[in-house]
Protein backbone atom coordinates (compact mmCIF):
# COMPACT_ATOMS: atom_id res chain seq x y z
CA UNK A 1 0.00 0.00 0.00
CA UNK A 2 2.90 2.23 0.96
CA UNK A 3 4.78 1.56 -2.30
CA UNK A 4 1.38 2.54 -4.36
CA UNK A 5 0.71 6.26 -2.44
CA UNK A 6 4.21 6.34 -3.28
CA UNK A 7 3.89 5.83 -6.84
CA UNK A 8 0.64 7.53 -7.27
CA UNK A 9 2.34 11.06 -5.63
CA UNK A 10 5.48 10.84 -7.91
CA UNK A 11 2.44 10.63 -10.87
CA UNK A 12 0.59 13.43 -9.37
CA UNK A 13 3.87 15.64 -8.96
CA UNK A 14 4.86 14.73 -12.60
CA UNK A 15 1.56 15.58 -14.01
CA UNK A 16 1.61 19.03 -12.00
CA UNK A 17 5.08 19.65 -13.81
CA UNK A 18 3.86 19.08 -16.99
CA UNK A 19 0.36 21.44 -16.28
CA UNK A 20 2.77 24.14 -15.23
CA UNK A 21 5.18 23.70 -17.70
CA UNK A 22 2.45 23.87 -20.42
CA UNK A 23 0.74 26.89 -19.17
CA UNK A 24 4.09 29.09 -18.94
CA UNK A 25 4.58 27.79 -22.44
CA UNK A 26 1.39 29.15 -23.42
CA UNK A 27 2.09 32.54 -21.84
CA UNK A 28 5.38 32.67 -22.96
CA UNK A 29 3.78 32.44 -26.36
CA UNK A 30 1.08 35.22 -26.33
CA UNK A 31 4.07 37.38 -24.68
CA UNK A 32 5.87 36.40 -28.27
CA UNK A 33 3.23 36.92 -30.85
CA UNK A 34 2.14 40.18 -29.11
CA UNK A 35 5.19 42.01 -29.20
CA UNK A 36 5.31 41.68 -32.74
CA UNK A 37 1.88 43.42 -33.19
CA UNK A 38 4.46 46.66 -31.29
CA UNK A 39 6.16 49.11 -33.03
CA UNK A 40 7.65 52.79 -32.70
CA UNK A 41 4.39 54.17 -32.53
CA UNK A 42 3.19 52.32 -29.87
CA UNK A 43 1.98 54.15 -26.17
CA UNK A 44 3.72 53.17 -22.87
CA UNK A 45 1.62 53.87 -20.38
CA UNK A 46 2.79 54.17 -16.60
CA UNK A 47 1.05 51.26 -15.16
CA UNK A 48 2.83 51.89 -11.24
CA UNK A 49 5.97 51.33 -9.45
CA UNK A 50 7.00 50.09 -6.46
CA UNK A 51 10.05 50.79 -4.32
CA UNK A 52 12.24 47.96 -3.46
CA UNK A 53 12.78 47.80 0.35
CA UNK A 54 16.22 46.92 0.34
CA UNK A 55 19.61 46.90 -0.95
CA UNK A 56 19.56 45.13 -4.00
CA UNK A 57 23.23 45.88 -5.52
CA UNK A 58 23.86 45.26 -9.22
CA UNK A 59 20.26 43.84 -10.65
CA UNK A 60 20.77 41.25 -13.66
CA UNK A 61 17.59 39.34 -14.33
CA UNK A 62 13.68 39.13 -12.85
CA UNK A 63 10.79 37.21 -13.51
CA UNK A 64 7.08 37.45 -12.17
CA UNK A 65 5.82 34.13 -10.52
CA UNK A 66 2.40 34.73 -9.44
CA UNK A 67 2.47 38.18 -7.03
CA UNK A 68 6.33 37.48 -6.61
CA UNK A 69 9.62 38.81 -8.32
CA UNK A 70 12.77 36.89 -8.20
CA UNK A 71 15.80 38.90 -8.84
CA UNK A 72 19.57 37.80 -10.09
CA UNK A 73 22.45 39.81 -8.70
CA UNK A 74 25.45 40.58 -8.13
CA UNK A 75 27.01 42.06 -4.74
CA UNK A 76 30.37 43.92 -6.11
CA UNK A 77 32.61 43.67 -3.00
CA UNK A 78 35.84 44.69 -5.35
CA UNK A 79 35.66 45.48 -8.77
CA UNK A 80 37.70 43.76 -11.39
CA UNK A 81 40.68 45.45 -12.77
CA UNK A 82 42.15 45.85 -16.17
CA UNK A 83 45.30 44.61 -16.93
CA UNK A 84 47.70 46.68 -18.57
CA UNK A 85 48.18 43.31 -21.03
CA UNK A 86 45.85 40.21 -21.23
CA UNK A 87 46.81 37.27 -18.93
CA UNK A 88 45.95 33.71 -20.23
CA UNK A 89 43.25 35.06 -22.73
CA UNK A 90 41.53 37.30 -19.94
CA UNK A 91 41.88 41.24 -19.95
CA UNK A 92 40.89 41.81 -16.43
CA UNK A 93 41.46 39.92 -13.00
CA UNK A 94 38.61 38.06 -11.16
CA UNK A 95 37.62 41.19 -8.83
CA UNK A 96 35.23 39.98 -5.83
CA UNK A 97 31.49 39.83 -5.21
CA UNK A 98 28.82 37.72 -4.12
CA UNK A 99 25.93 36.22 -6.03
CA UNK A 100 22.14 36.13 -4.85
CA UNK A 101 18.70 35.45 -5.92
CA UNK A 102 16.13 37.49 -4.73
CA UNK A 103 12.62 36.51 -3.71
CA UNK A 104 10.49 39.86 -3.43
CA UNK A 105 6.85 40.28 -2.65
CA UNK A 106 4.52 43.01 -4.64
CA UNK A 107 5.27 45.27 -1.73
CA UNK A 108 9.24 45.31 -2.25
CA UNK A 109 9.54 43.30 0.72
CA UNK A 110 12.23 40.88 0.81
CA UNK A 111 11.17 37.21 1.26
CA UNK A 112 14.12 35.26 0.33
CA UNK A 113 17.74 35.60 -0.27
CA UNK A 114 19.47 33.12 -2.24
CA UNK A 115 23.16 32.89 -2.48
CA UNK A 116 24.82 31.44 -5.42
CA UNK A 117 28.14 31.15 -6.83
CA UNK A 118 32.28 29.81 -6.20
CA UNK A 119 34.92 31.31 -5.73
CA UNK A 120 35.79 33.86 -8.87
CA UNK A 121 32.72 32.68 -10.16
CA UNK A 122 30.24 35.05 -8.12
CA UNK A 123 28.29 37.23 -11.02
CA UNK A 124 24.41 35.65 -12.07
CA UNK A 125 23.46 36.86 -15.16
CA UNK A 126 19.72 37.06 -16.80
CA UNK A 127 17.53 34.63 -16.13
CA UNK A 128 14.41 32.58 -17.15
CA UNK A 129 11.39 30.84 -16.06
CA UNK A 130 10.14 27.25 -17.23
CA UNK A 131 6.53 26.76 -15.60
CA UNK A 132 8.84 24.86 -12.60
CA UNK A 133 12.36 26.04 -12.40
CA UNK A 134 14.40 29.34 -12.71
CA UNK A 135 17.47 29.11 -14.42
CA UNK A 136 20.00 30.70 -13.41
CA UNK A 137 24.48 31.59 -15.03
CA UNK A 138 26.51 32.61 -12.12
CA UNK A 139 30.06 33.70 -14.35
CA UNK A 140 33.25 35.01 -13.69
CA UNK A 141 33.07 38.89 -13.72
CA UNK A 142 35.03 39.21 -17.04
CA UNK A 143 34.64 38.14 -21.04
CA UNK A 144 36.06 34.98 -22.04
CA UNK A 145 35.71 33.12 -18.52
CA UNK A 146 33.75 30.66 -16.77
CA UNK A 147 29.98 29.65 -15.86
CA UNK A 148 28.20 27.83 -13.23
CA UNK A 149 24.78 27.17 -14.39
CA UNK A 150 21.88 26.08 -11.54
CA UNK A 151 18.35 25.40 -11.87
CA UNK A 152 16.34 27.00 -8.56
CA UNK A 153 13.03 25.83 -7.47
CA UNK A 154 11.39 28.95 -6.68
CA UNK A 155 8.70 27.37 -3.90
CA UNK A 156 11.53 26.43 -1.83
CA UNK A 157 14.05 28.72 -2.94
CA UNK A 158 16.34 26.09 -3.48
CA UNK A 159 19.22 25.38 -6.28
CA UNK A 160 21.19 22.95 -8.22
CA UNK A 161 23.94 22.91 -9.66
CA UNK A 162 24.18 21.51 -13.34
CA UNK A 163 26.97 22.03 -15.20
CA UNK A 164 29.80 24.32 -15.59
CA UNK A 165 31.35 26.10 -19.02
CA UNK A 166 34.04 27.75 -20.68
CA UNK A 167 32.62 30.79 -21.59
CA UNK A 168 31.32 33.82 -19.50
CA UNK A 169 26.98 33.70 -20.18
CA UNK A 170 25.24 36.21 -19.36
CA UNK A 171 21.69 35.06 -19.60
CA UNK A 172 20.03 31.54 -20.03
CA UNK A 173 16.47 31.07 -21.82
CA UNK A 174 14.87 27.45 -21.71
CA UNK A 175 13.34 26.70 -24.71
CA UNK A 176 10.71 24.23 -23.68
CA UNK A 177 9.55 22.94 -27.11
CA UNK A 178 13.01 21.47 -27.90
CA UNK A 179 14.42 20.97 -24.29
CA UNK A 180 17.32 23.12 -25.13
CA UNK A 181 19.12 25.72 -22.92
CA UNK A 182 20.00 28.92 -24.51
CA UNK A 183 22.54 31.11 -23.61
CA UNK A 184 24.07 34.69 -24.30
CA UNK A 185 28.01 35.83 -23.89
CA UNK A 186 29.17 38.79 -22.42
CA UNK A 187 27.82 41.75 -24.08
CA UNK A 188 25.54 38.90 -26.32
CA UNK A 189 28.02 38.58 -29.04
CA UNK A 190 28.00 34.63 -28.68
CA UNK A 191 25.10 32.56 -28.67
CA UNK A 192 25.28 28.93 -27.20
CA UNK A 193 22.43 25.94 -27.16
CA UNK A 194 22.71 22.73 -25.03
CA UNK A 195 20.17 19.87 -25.75
CA UNK A 196 19.22 19.08 -22.15
CA UNK A 197 18.70 15.46 -21.05
CA UNK A 198 16.02 14.18 -18.49
CA UNK A 199 18.06 15.32 -15.80
CA UNK A 200 18.83 18.73 -16.75
CA UNK A 201 22.04 18.35 -18.09
CA UNK A 202 23.37 18.71 -21.39
CA UNK A 203 25.47 16.25 -22.87
CA UNK A 204 27.76 18.56 -25.04
CA UNK A 205 28.08 20.62 -21.73
CA UNK A 206 32.22 19.62 -21.73
CA UNK A 207 32.76 20.75 -25.64
CA UNK A 208 34.80 23.33 -26.31
CA UNK A 209 32.67 26.64 -26.17
CA UNK A 210 34.45 27.49 -29.54
CA UNK A 211 32.84 24.54 -31.25
CA UNK A 212 29.23 25.29 -29.89
CA UNK A 213 29.31 29.15 -30.43
CA UNK A 214 27.25 30.86 -32.55
CA UNK A 215 27.65 34.42 -33.53
CA UNK A 216 24.58 36.94 -32.89
CA UNK A 217 24.01 38.33 -35.92
CA UNK A 218 22.21 41.59 -34.07
CA UNK A 219 24.04 44.02 -33.15
CA UNK A 220 22.80 47.03 -32.04
CA UNK A 221 22.30 46.51 -28.75
CA UNK A 222 23.86 44.26 -25.46
CA UNK A 223 21.24 41.75 -24.05
CA UNK A 224 20.54 41.98 -20.37
CA UNK A 225 18.24 39.64 -19.70
CA UNK A 226 16.13 37.23 -21.48
CA UNK A 227 13.04 34.76 -21.44
CA UNK A 228 11.41 32.18 -23.43
CA UNK A 229 8.65 33.70 -25.59
CA UNK A 230 7.12 30.08 -26.67
CA UNK A 231 7.66 28.81 -30.19
CA UNK A 232 11.15 28.18 -30.24
CA UNK A 233 11.98 32.25 -29.83
CA UNK A 234 13.26 34.45 -26.81
CA UNK A 235 12.38 38.04 -26.15
CA UNK A 236 15.73 39.87 -24.88
CA UNK A 237 16.07 43.54 -23.49
CA UNK A 238 19.52 45.46 -23.49
CA UNK A 239 21.34 48.69 -24.58
CA UNK A 240 24.27 50.09 -26.13
CA UNK A 241 26.20 53.54 -26.40
CA UNK A 242 26.11 55.61 -29.19
CA UNK A 243 27.63 59.40 -30.34
CA UNK A 244 25.71 61.65 -32.57
CA UNK A 245 29.03 63.04 -33.36
CA UNK A 246 32.70 62.36 -32.61
CA UNK A 247 32.79 65.34 -29.82
CA UNK A 248 29.22 64.51 -28.73
CA UNK A 249 28.30 63.12 -25.43
CA UNK A 250 27.47 59.42 -25.75
CA UNK A 251 23.56 58.32 -24.69
CA UNK A 252 22.50 55.07 -24.34
CA UNK A 253 19.78 53.35 -26.45
CA UNK A 254 17.56 50.97 -25.01
CA UNK A 255 15.23 48.14 -26.79
CA UNK A 256 13.77 45.20 -26.79
CA UNK A 257 14.49 42.01 -29.52
CA UNK A 258 12.59 38.90 -30.37
CA UNK A 259 14.90 36.26 -31.47
CA UNK A 260 14.16 32.72 -33.44
CA UNK A 261 16.16 30.00 -31.48
CA UNK A 262 16.41 28.06 -34.48
CA UNK A 263 18.52 29.98 -36.42
CA UNK A 264 19.43 32.81 -33.89
CA UNK A 265 18.15 35.39 -35.76
CA UNK A 266 16.03 38.61 -34.97
CA UNK A 267 12.21 38.49 -35.56
CA UNK A 268 11.37 41.72 -34.14
CA UNK A 269 12.99 44.59 -32.85
CA UNK A 270 11.71 47.71 -30.91
CA UNK A 271 13.28 50.71 -29.35
CA UNK A 272 12.24 51.40 -26.08
CA UNK A 273 12.63 55.28 -25.39
CA UNK A 274 11.54 55.84 -21.81
CA UNK A 275 14.11 56.18 -19.00
CA UNK A 276 13.90 56.56 -15.05
CA UNK A 277 14.25 59.05 -13.15
CA UNK A 278 17.69 58.82 -12.78
CA UNK A 279 18.11 59.39 -16.49
CA UNK A 280 18.79 55.69 -17.32
CA UNK A 281 16.95 53.80 -19.76
CA UNK A 282 14.31 51.04 -18.68
CA UNK A 283 15.68 48.16 -20.47
CA UNK A 284 19.25 48.74 -18.29
CA UNK A 285 19.26 45.90 -16.08
CA UNK A 286 16.34 43.63 -15.85
CA UNK A 287 13.19 43.02 -17.58
CA UNK A 288 9.92 41.33 -17.22
CA UNK A 289 6.99 40.71 -19.90
CA UNK A 290 3.16 38.89 -19.53
CA UNK A 291 0.44 39.60 -21.85
CA UNK A 292 -2.24 42.06 -20.68
CA UNK A 293 -5.29 43.48 -22.64
CA UNK A 294 -4.36 43.78 -26.35
CA UNK A 295 -1.14 43.67 -25.61
CA UNK A 296 2.03 43.54 -22.89
CA UNK A 297 2.81 44.55 -19.89
CA UNK A 298 6.15 44.90 -18.58
CA UNK A 299 8.18 45.49 -15.49
CA UNK A 300 11.54 47.21 -15.57
CA UNK A 301 14.35 47.40 -12.69
CA UNK A 302 16.81 49.86 -14.45
CA UNK A 303 18.76 51.06 -10.72
CA UNK A 304 21.41 49.45 -8.77
CA UNK A 305 21.09 49.38 -4.97
CA UNK A 306 17.75 51.28 -3.80
CA UNK A 307 15.88 50.16 -6.84
CA UNK A 308 12.67 50.79 -7.89
CA UNK A 309 10.42 48.03 -10.31
CA UNK A 310 8.37 50.13 -12.90
CA UNK A 311 5.33 48.71 -14.61
CA UNK A 312 4.20 49.97 -18.33
CA UNK A 313 1.47 48.69 -20.15
CA UNK A 314 1.93 48.93 -24.17
CA UNK A 315 -0.22 48.18 -27.13
CA UNK A 316 -0.38 48.19 -30.79
CA UNK A 317 -1.54 51.58 -32.14
CA UNK A 318 -4.50 52.14 -33.45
Amino acid sequence: MKWVIAAAMTVTVLIGGLVAAARADDAATAVGDRFMELTRGSEWTPAGQTAVGFDTFHPQGMVKIGDDFYVSSVDIIRKPEKYETPRDGKDRDAGKGEGHVFRIGPDGELLADLTLGEGMMYHPGGIDYDGRYIWVPVAEYRPNSRTIVYRVDPKTMTAEKLFTFADHVGGLVHDTRTNTLHGVSWGSRRLYAWPLGDDGRPANADVASAELRVMNPAQYIDYQDCHHAGASRMLCGGLNTYRTAPDAEPFRLGGLELVDLSDNRPLWQLPVERWAPSGLPLTQNPFFAQARGEGLRAWFMPDDDRSTIFAFDVAPKP
